[in-house]
C-alpha cells in the first residue's frame, strides 16, 4: 500500500518541524509539503495533491476556518484541524473538515512528539478514507401529525465518531422538544464536549448539555458523554431514569464508549427505548444495539451514501442490529414515525 500523502499548514516554525519529521516516522504516512498560511498551502495543494492536510485554526493572513471555507468547494480535501481549546474547531468541522486533535498547549518536545506520533496518525489515516459530505442546508419538515402520541419509548440513545459532530447537530437541530429524553456518546476530547454541547443548546427545540452524574433524563433534553476517561451508563431509581458517569478502562478503544452506553440502554430500558448509530471508524456501539434490538428496542443505522465514514454503521448492519437503514435528513422523519405508533 502506498503512504498516505501529508499536506501539514502550521505557522509555528518549532511545531511545523515537530509535525513533520514525526509524522514521517509512521511507514504509513509521507509528509509531501508543509505551508507557513493558506496561501502558500494552495500552491502546495496543486503541487503536491496531498491524500490528506493537517490544518490549525489560528494562522496567518487568512485564519483556517475561512481557508476552509474556499478550499472546499473547489477542492475538497479530507482535511485534520490542530486545534487549541475552542468552539470555533466546530466552525471548521461545519467548513468540511473531517476531524479534529487538541493542539497541546504548555507541552514539553517529548509530550508534543508523543502526540504526533500517536493520536495525530490515527486522525490521518481515518480522514484518508473518509467522504467529504458538505451539511445540509435546510431539513424536510417534519410532518406536524408526526407526534410522540405514543407511551412505548421513553429514552433515544446515539452514537457517533469520525464525522459525527455534524451529523449529530443535523439530526438534532430537525427534532422538536415533545421526543423522548435522549442520552449521546461522541467519541471527542476531553473539553471539547461542553464547548459542543453549548454550541448545540438553542440551535432547535432542544435542551442540549453535557451530561453530568445523576442527570435526570426527560422528555425535550438531550445529554453528552463527556470526553475524557469516564464511561456514561443509566439506572433506573423512583421511577426516573438517571445517567451515570464511571472512570474505567477503555472499551473498543474509546472512553466514553457507545457500547457502554448501548449495552447499559438495553439493560436498564429494555424494548421501551431507540438506538441510533452515525457515522464513525470501527465498531464501538454495533454489539451494544445489536442487545438493544433483541431486548425489543427500534434501531436505527446512518446509511453508507450519507457516512463521512461507513464504518460503526456498516459493522452495526452486518451483525444484524440494525432495523431501519435511513439516509441522514431522513432519520428524524423515522424516528417520529416510531414515535407515532400507538
Amino acid at each position: 500500500m502506498r503512504k498516505i500523502k501529508v499536506l501539514v499548514v502550521e505557522d509555528s516554525l518549532l511545531f511545523r518541524e515537530l509535525l513533520v519529521k514525526n509524522l514521517n516516522m509512521d511507514p504509513g504516512i509521507e509528509v509531501v509539503a508543509a505551508a507557513r498560511d493558506p496561501f502558500e498551502a494552495r500552491d502546495m495543494i496543486l503541487e503536491h495533491s496531498p491524500d490528506v492536510m493537517t490544518l490549525d485554526v489560528e494562522l496567518p493572513r487568512m485564519n483556517g476556518i475561512e481557508f476552509l471555507r474556499k478550499l472546499m468547494p473547489q477542492y475538497p480535501l479530507p482535511v485534520v484541524m490542530i486545534s487549541s481549546r475552542s468552539d470555533r474547531v466546530f466552525d471548521a468541522m461545519n467548513a468540511g473538515a473531517v476531524d479534529f486533535v487538541e493542539k497541546p498547549a504548555n507541552a514539553t518536545k517529548a509530550q508534543i512528539e508523543e502526540f504526533v506520533r500517536t493520536e495525530l496518525p490515527v486522525k490521518i489515516k481515518i480522514a484518508s478514507v473518509a467522504k467529504i459530505r458538505r451539511r445540509q442546508t435546510a431539513q424536510a419538515p417534519i410532518d406536524p401529525g408526526l407526534r410522540n402520541t405514543g407511551k412505548k419509548c421513553s429514552l433515544i440513545a446515539i452514537g457517533a465518531s469520525t464525522g459525527g459532530t455534524e451529523a449529530t447537530a443535523e439530526l438534532l437541530s430537525s427534532l422538536r422538544s415533545d421526543v423522548p429524553g435522549i442520552v449521546i456518546v461522541q467519541h471527542m476530547p476531553a473539553g471539547f464536549t461542553e464547548l459542543y454541547a453549548n454550541r448545540l443548546n438553542g440551535s432547535g427545540e432542544l435542551e442540549v448539555r453535557e451530561a453530568c452524574s445523576g442527570d435526570t433524563v426527560r422528555p425535550g433534553l438531550a445529554l453528552l458523554a463527556p470526553g475524557g476517561d469516564q464511561h456514561m451508563t443509566l439506572v433506573k431509581t423512583g421511577g426516573e431514569l438517571k445517567v451515570m458517569l464511571k472512570r474505567a478502562p477503555k472499551v473498543n478503544g474509546h472512553c466514553p464508549s457507545v457500547d457502554t452506553l448501548f449495552h447499559s440502554v438495553a439493560q436498564v430500558v429494555g424494548g421501551e427505548a431507540m438506538g441510533i448509530i452515525l457515522t464513525g471508524m470501527g465498531g464501538d456501539g454495533a454489539k451494544g444495539l445489536l442487545e438493544m434490538r433483541q431486548r425489543g428496542s427500534h434501531t436505527i443505522g446512518q446509511d453508507e451514501s450519507t457516512c463521512v465514514v461507513y464504518g460503526m454503521p456498516k459493522v452495526a448492519y452486518e451483525l444484524g442490529a440494525v432495523e431501519y437503514q435511513e439516509k441522514l435528513p431522513d432519520i428524524a422523519r423515522k424516528i417520529y414515525t416510531i414515535l407515532n405508533r400507538k
